[in-house]
């Protein structure tokens, strides 16, 4: 993504970096599950609903800035 992070401000800045992989597979489908039967709710994260035939609008309002995350509903 062509980000250049500085060591050395990172270090006079007492800001700590730390990256690693995110198994989002493995944790999506429950936590899909939990979603849709309600048994968390999703206000947090997402911001704007859409039905499913409107996934293009969902993303167009992300790269907009007019939604932090898009919830699609079948």
């Amino acid at each position: 993504h062509e980000v250049a992070v500085d060591g050395q401000e990172l270090f006079f800045s007492h800001v700590g970096l730390r990256g690693g992989p995110a198994p989002v597979r493995r944790y999506l489908p429950d936590l899909i599950d939990r979603v849709l039967t309600g048994r968390i709710n999703p206000g947090k994260v997402f911001d704007l609903t859409l039905p499913l035939a409107e996934v293009a609008e969902g993303y167009k309002a992300m790269d907009e800035r007019r939604a932090i995350k898009a919830l699609l509903k079948p």
